[in-house]
């Protein structure tokens, strides 16, 4: 499948829109100032000790400490510790861990205050941002991500990504690793090292290890919590952890980000760099590219799929909920058979959507209830299939006996909320209506409804009057693309006393055509 990654850059913030099939799969919005990532490294220092929760709040140099469970403390946090305040205080001085000498690794089971006192300083990343009113969520088992490693502190395990399926290529990736591997570093091969040399498996550590060495550097110079290490901007990272042979656009607006980009890729991809387009239309890069009007069509509490079916997604403090209903213009026929196409189009939607919002913990979903176990397994590998390509930890439960499926989803950022709502012309703004765009994918939809339904039907549309001339602007016009896609001419008719968004349809003998 095609991906396209399409970019808009101002000076306050960067919009990134992921493009998988001609479909937007994920948006991403980041401020320039944005001064709190997943993946920055911190110098944090315990504040307070919460023995009942066994956890911690560590303050990170933020307006709000942060929160730091024992389950997260991982088990060199003790080598850690030692370490940081070494650093420090100066009595380690080798940027690396050669010469460090290791202490024995923490039991799963134990007490916070067993690990910290108050004041305590300790090296933290991000693992989640501030999400409504709580305040990030940190790990002390570090991670340096690279292109085709992530390396891991204080340890000396090496795996390899269960993504890549042949057992020789893991062993021979395992082997390679362990020869190159620095001293008492651990190092997590990811599934874009399949069939790479050593040579490129050594750059990305040697990349890796300057890292850890400014990490070093920051922590000679600081005594108080303060940031250590920025992850990357968030259009390199997701470049460094999607990049594949399947990316066949890179295109972003702005000539400055073009350049930094065009560096970035002849770094980590460099027969990628062809892909990478520098925009220059007139017209708003999303617009051009088809993303604002996918933005106003998935956005909402409703999202109507091609057959006429439809989801309704519904956000409660604990939960999310989504509800399939098959709509009024289903086909009618064996119901076994339409509830479980409703449902397999409305899986995909739904792993859509969970992509695109970014929704992340408990998702309880209603499908259409099915009579056959058959039909409920095959729903359930269907969904797990659709799912495959979400970079976030899920899990998904089959079917239980009232007909609801349950995912969990990695939460790591606030959920993506886009208004799509607009101000309505009829009523000067003190009302919301759904997006003007939308009119006429609608009416396009109804069109192909009732000339698959009735073909031989004769049709006239009646509608608002500036949509009747919308739709006669142009050669061709909106009216002429029908005629050329259906073989069938649509006659219109504008009526002002319809509003905006009404439309209706007439046979040859002036009845009516109800869809619902």
């Amino acid at each position: 499948m095609d991906k396209e990654l399409i970019i808009k850059s101002t000076p306050t913030d960067v919009e990134i829109a992921l493009v998988e099939g001609s479909k937007l799969v994920e948006i991403h919005r980041q401020k320039t100032n944005n001064n709190s990532t997943v993946g920055d490294i911190f110098l944090g220092s315990a504040k307070k000790l919460m023995p009942g929760l066994n956890a911690g709040f560590i303050d990170i140099g933020h307006r709000k400490d942060a929160f730091l469970h024992y389950t997260d403390l991982g088990p060199q946090i003790k080598s850690l510790i030692k370490y940081t305040n070494a650093v420090m205080y100066g009595n380690y001085n080798s940027p690396l861990l050669e010469n460090f000498q290791m202490e024995p690794d923490n039991p799963k089971t134990g007490k916070i205050d067993q690990v910290f006192d108050k004041n305590t300083h300790v090296l933290v990343q991000v693992l989640k941002e501030p999400i409504s009113t709580k305040g990030p969520r940190l790990s002390c088992e570090l991670t340096l991500p690279g292109r085709y490693v992530v390396l891991t502190p204080f340890s000396e395990i090496v795996a390899v990504s269960k993504k890549i399926a042949s057992a020789e290529e893991r062993k021979r990736l395992k082997v390679l690793v362990e020869s190159i591997k620095p001293k008492n570093f651990g190092v997590i091969v990811r599934t874009a090292a399949e069939g790479k040399k050593v040579a490129d498996l050594h750059n990305d550590i040697r990349e890796l290890e300057d890292k850890w060495k400014t990490i070093f550097s920051q922590l000679k110079q600081t005594k108080t919590p303060d940031k250590i290490l920025s992850e990357i901007d968030k259009t390199s990272s997701i470049l460094r952890d999607i990049l594949n042979d399947n990316f066949n656009k890179i295109i972003v607006d702005d000539k400055e980000m073009y350049e930094s980009l065009k560096d970035y890729l002849g770094n980590i991809a460099p027969d990628r760099v062809k892909i990478l387009q520098h925009y220059r239309g007139s017209r708003h890069i999303f617009d051009n590219f088809d993303i604002n009007r996918q933005i106003k069509a998935s956005f909402g509490k409703t999202s109507t799929m091609g057959s006429g079916a439809y989801i309704v997604i519904e956000h409660t403090e604990a939960m999310h909920v989504i509800d399939v209903n098959s709509g009024p213009k289903m086909q009618r026929k064996d119901q076994e058979e339409a509830a479980l196409a409703v449902n397999l189009e409305a899986a995909e939607e739904i792993a859509r959507q969970l992509r695109l919002r970014d929704i992340g913990g408990l998702v309880i979903i209603d499908f259409i209830d099915m009579k056959t176990s058959e039909n409920k397994v095959s729903l359930f590998n269907k969904m797990r299939d659709f799912m495959e390509s979400d970079r976030a930890q899920h899990t998904i439960l089959p079917l239980s006996k009232f007909g609801l499926m349950q995912i969990t989803r990695q939460r790591s950022r606030p959920e993506v909320n886009i208004d799509t709502r607009e101000l309505c012309p009829s009523c000067q703004g003190t009302g919301k209506v759904n997006p003007t765009i939308l009119v006429i994918d609608n009416i396009q939809r109804d069109i192909e409804y009732i000339i698959n339904s009735r073909p031989q039907t004769k049709l006239r549309l009646q509608l608002n009057q500036f949509v009747y001339a919308y739709l006669k602007n142009g050669l061709p016009s909106m009216q002429m693309k029908w005629w050329m896609k259906y073989k069938k001419w649509i006659k219109m008719q504008s009526d002002a006393n319809f509003h905006l968004f009404e439309y209706k349809f007439f046979d040859e003998t002036d009845d009516e055509i109800r869809l619902t």
